[in-house]
């Protein structure tokens, strides 16, 4: 994997668990509006409007990247409209990032003993 791609995985990764949270606590606001005086919906709005944005920019260079096929595109993009999949989505890109640095020096070690 490259440097670009890692960063764009990465990118990814780090902005997943903020969307997810973001989208809870935007959840949480909404039922406190419904609920009592308390209105934190336009705030939490932006906050989670921006932060799904991002999330979006980042997928798509991502997907153009890593070259994932469109039923892994389709799975990130799904695991971004759920209230909780963020979670899992940066728990499988942290997973699929180790196991490309785990191949890498896999390599690399065999090139330097051959």
């Amino acid at each position: 994997m490259d440097f670009k791609t890692a960063t764009a995985l990465r990118r990814l990764r780090l902005v997943s668990a903020p969307e997810a949270v973001s989208f809870l606590l935007l959840l949480v606001c909404s039922v406190l509006k419904r609920t009592t005086d308390f209105n934190a919906v336009p705030v939490m709005g932006w906050v989670h409007a921006a932060l799904f944005i991002l999330y979006l920019v980042f997928w798509l260079d991502a997907w153009k990247r890593a070259q994932w096929d469109r039923k892994t595109a389709a799975l990130y993009f799904v695991l971004s409209v759920l209230p909780t999949g963020g979670f899992f989505a940066e728990r499988k890109l942290k997973r699929e990032a180790e196991a490309s640095v785990i191949a890498a020096r896999a390599r690399r070690e065999g090139v330097v003993n051959a």
